[in-house]
């Protein structure tokens, strides 16, 4: 399946003409489906072989392009005369020329179920992958005539007879028994609910659906995805886990199951047991939501991620090179980027919630702050109270900040000029923020926020200075 994304400018010519129009700023071609699973699965360090068809048009020559470019073997990809690729064209909206938004999706494609010769073709290409190395078969069924009735059962049994895994992300469909003999299944909440007519409302529904599943295929585990509300896992005779995931700014949905499907694979296929996988595939499932459209997650990126969630600074404490860098792919996923400074010397509940409400404003949250130097020149002798290192530290290990960075100069105008962020916040109620000029000059928004009355800095020193007061 190939994705095509046309990005625009969604806007009315005028009040007669009721219709939007989409001024179209930029096109790209992305992987799709199963193609979707191969780039992850490579992105996550594993090796992917694509078993699937295309037709014998541009379109799907691109796609095996594109499945090359991603690190994924497109050698099992059949291309069919009869048969056109699929192609999804997603329309998207750039709201004030930047943050995107899916406002429609055209599908050309062709859901019939393969001629016999095409299906036996296929069943070779899986079985050749199966006996040349691949450890997980992860078959990802959209329903559009390459899985079925009559071919999912080959391709599960092959794999058994070859000793591998098999993990299924299963299609939007009433009856599962065409995965029968998989060894994971992995629906959201709405499949299962399809699947097994139970309703998902808590944890005792949840715990029915799985079981029925379970009945259905012989599987040895489910493993229910919930959104925002994590992953739910289940297996025969074994504990069942409800994985919560970290709060996320939930930006775009799709891509999440793929991501899922992919990094169960490559866990399984490392020999992890299944509570350890689908830890795995709840951190990667949660950073892809905060993208826009389907981004392959890296393995830095789980990396970064794992050290933040243990609390390590090196997680959180980056460079500004560095930073530009991470920024900049997270700009061009549509995410909003928020921007504050300060000194956040003697770090107190005023900075907290502060900081906190600024983390809502957007996608992620960068805190830039005076270096030791930079607070001597700014506040005078004496200051700052905590050095730099231990500044930084204290900022990365709060829930609500993505990145910390330390800057030399007495502004934070030569760091704003180079990372662009969307909104630059800052605390009080003082009109004068200090590079307003620089944000807003690129398109960029600046805000204030209240302090907390009574909290600040230069207060906790003096209450300390002055000692307990008497009567106190």
């Amino acid at each position: 399946m190939l994705d095509r994304w046309v990005y625009g400018d969604a806007e009315r010519l005028s009040q007669e003409a009721p219709v939007p129009v989409l001024r179209v700023v930029r096109g790209e071609e992305r992987t799709g489906a199963a193609g979707n699973v191969a780039a992850a699965i490579a992105a996550l360090g594993g090796r992917a072989r694509c078993v699937g068809v295309a037709g014998s048009d541009e379109a799907g020559k691109l796609l095996a392009d594109l499945l090359a470019e991603a690190g994924a073997d497109a050698s099992g990809l059949i291309q069919l005369d009869e048969r056109p690729t699929t192609l999804k064209t997603r329309y998207v909206g750039l709201a004030q020329h930047k943050n995107a938004q899916q406002i429609l999706r055209v599908d050309h494609e062709v859901t019939a179920p393969l001629p016999e010769q095409a299906r036996r073709a296929l069943q070779s290409a899986a079985a050749d992958a199966l006996a040349n190395g691949q450890a997980v078969l992860a078959i990802q069924d959209h329903n559009k005539g390459v899985v079925t009735d009559q071919s999912a059962p080959g391709f599960i049994e092959a794999a058994r007879r070859a000793g591998r895994k098999v993990v299924v992300d299963p299609a939007l469909i009433a009856d599962y028994s065409r995965y029968r003999g998989a060894t994971l299944l992995t629906p959201n909440r709405y499949e299962a609910a399809m699947a097994t007519g139970v309703q998902i409302t808590d944890q005792p529904s949840l715990e029915r659906a799985a079981a029925r599943i379970i009945e259905l295929t012989g599987a040895e585990a489910v493993m229910i995805t919930l959104d925002k509300d994590g992953i739910f896992l289940a297996s025969p005779g074994r504990s069942i886990h409800r994985l919560p995931p970290r709060q996320r700014a939930v930006y775009d949905g799709t891509g999440a199951g793929d991501e899922v499907l992919a990094s169960v694979a490559v866990a399984l296929g490392d020999g992890w047991d299944l509570v350890d996988a689908a830890d795995l595939a709840n951190i990667v499932g949660g950073l892809e939501v905060e993208r826009f459209g389907v981004v392959p997650i890296t393995r830095r990126e789980v990396g970064e991620e794992l050290r933040r969630i243990i609390g390590l600074r090196g997680g959180k404490v980056v460079t500004r090179a560095r930073l530009a860098e991470e920024l900049a792919r997270r700009q061009q996923r549509g995410q909003k980027v928020v921007f504050t400074n300060g000194c956040f010397d003697l770090l107190h509940m005023g900075h907290v919630r502060y900081l906190q409400q600024a983390r809502e404003l957007g996608s992620c949250l960068v805190v830039a702050i005076n270096s030791d130097e930079s607070v001597r020149r700014l506040k005078g002798a004496g200051r700052p109270v905590i050095g730099q290192d231990e500044r930084a530290e204290m900022l990365g290990s709060l829930e609500c900040v993505d990145y910390v960075t330390v800057f030399e100069e007495d502004t934070p105008i030569p760091l704003l000029e180079l990372l662009r962020p969307d909104l630059l916040v800052k605390g009080g109620t003082t009109p004068v923020v200090v590079g307003r000029e620089v944000v807003e000059g690129y398109g960029g928004k600046v805000m204030t926020l209240e302090m907390v009355e009574g909290l600040s800095t230069t207060e906790i020193i003096d209450r300390i200075v002055r000692g307990p007061q008497s009567g106190s």
